[in-house]
């Protein structure tokens, strides 16, 4: 954790400051220069070019403990019974094997061809420059198009603000050169992130070193958030939030974890 810290925190030589993030993403003051990469909301490294943010999520780290979720919703003010990150938590049954726990921690994706952003019938959701999916709120009109077009159910409609909301790599937080919440606070270290344009990053060095997976890879979303040692029995499953129950199979099993 302190060495993806360390590494982050060298990496980012310029931090140029659009206006303050809302709770769903961002004001409309400032979306328009965001999504046109404009010089006030990149964020650049020392040499010059334009960060691409990623997150490599190492399953074999995860304790299942739930911290980042409880520090998403305090850093985010996330409303109650919603979540913006999540850590579901499967058991997985295998021929002649013990029970296993698997855990699959989960948030938006922050995809390179998000589906969410052609359905947005005011373009409320855009893509940012630095890889970000934001949401600008004063624009949503909570019509949830983009929470059924999401294909890792990482959307809700806020029922505080009635407008979707969802991670979005604590913008505000590596505009000011921080560590997303969850990142900061996983106590495993399970969760990287850094910028996927550097070569020399922490990310782009798991992703060189280990075998990793995306969920739902039909869906060809181009999404910037990898796993390492995800399990085979998960693959191109993703749950509801933690008050939805799955239908069982005959081979996994969700368990609520909060």
């Amino acid at each position: 954790m302190d060495t993806n810290r360390r590494g982050f925190l060298g990496a980012i030589g310029r931090v140029t400051i659009g206006a303050a993030a809302s709770i769903a993403g961002v004001t409309e003051a400032s979306a328009s220069e965001i999504a046109t990469g404009g010089p006030e909301s990149a964020v650049k490294t020392k040499d010059g070019h334009t960060v691409h943010w990623g997150m490599v999520v190492d399953l074999r780290k995860c304790i299942g403990c739930q911290a980042c979720t409880v520090a998403c919703i305090m850093e985010n003010d996330v409303p109650e019974d919603s979540f913006r990150t999540h850590v579901s938590v499967y058991e997985v049954l295998k021929d002649r094997q013990d029970p296993a726990m698997v855990m699959l921690p989960r948030l938006c994706n922050h995809c390179d061809d998000p589906p969410c952003v052609p359905v947005c019938p005011v373009e409320a959701t855009f893509k940012a420059e630095n890889g970000e999916v934001l949401v600008d709120a004063s624009r949503c009109v909570g019509c949830a198009y983009c929470v059924q077009a999401c294909p890792y159910d990482a959307r809700f409609i806020n029922h505080e603000t009635q407008t979707a909301d969802k991670c979005t790599f604590c913008y505000h937080r590596t505009q000011e050169g921080l560590l997303p919440a969850c990142v900061e606070t996983c106590v495993g270290g399970a969760r990287n992130f850094g910028d996927l344009n550097d070569p020399d990053s922490e990310v782009s060095r798991m992703l060189r070193d280990n075998e990793v997976s995306v969920l739902r890879p039909e869906m060809h979303t181009n999404p910037n958030v990898y796993y390492i040692g995800l399990d085979e029995a998960l693959d191109g499953r993703v749950a509801g939030e933690a008050a939805y129950h799955p239908p069982l199979t005959s081979n996994t099993h969700h368990e609520e974890s909060l």
